[in-house]
């Protein structure tokens, strides 16, 4: 008589090739999020990942609560940098408008600009990070 099949004989591919359920588990998901991020979303795809990210808001409510309790390495730092610079030139383009007021195609062609004044960016960037930097310290000190 055959043996009965249970939950672990339908996981058909180990990504890990450990014989490790869960690392299998795991390896799985992270390659299913991997999605290249260098097209915008069409309105399908962003219904979707709305639904991704609803289903994961627990996860990253545990994960923001416990990023809170460190201080944000130098790479953090540079990247918060980055988008606020970002937000100020945004902010210029568009006259003080907030970005949610913003049709999605005036967006999409802000981000366009945004992409070509990279250079801009990258300086005022390195100008803010001082201010950066001391805010993050401050709200460490509490």
């Amino acid at each position: 008589m055959p043996k009965k099949l249970d939950f672990k004989d339908y996981i058909n591919v180990d990504y890990t090739q450990t014989d490790d359920a869960q690392l299998a588990l795991n390896a799985k998901k992270r390659k299913e999020a991997v999605e290249p991020t260098d097209e915008a979303l069409n309105m399908a795809q962003r219904r979707k990942k709305g639904i991704q990210m609803k289903k994961m808001a627990a996860r990253l409510k545990m994960g923001r609560k416990k990023a809170s309790m460190k201080v944000a390495s130098p790479d953090k730092l540079a990247k918060r940098s980055r988008r606020a610079a970002r937000n100020a030139i945004t902010k210029k383009l568009t006259k003080g408008i907030s970005k949610a007021e913003l049709t999605p195609s005036r967006k999409q062609e802000i981000e366009k600009r945004l992409d070509k004044m990279s250079g801009k960016v990258s300086r005022l960037a390195k100008k803010m990070m001082p201010k950066i930097r001391k805010a993050e310290l401050a709200r460490k000190r509490g």
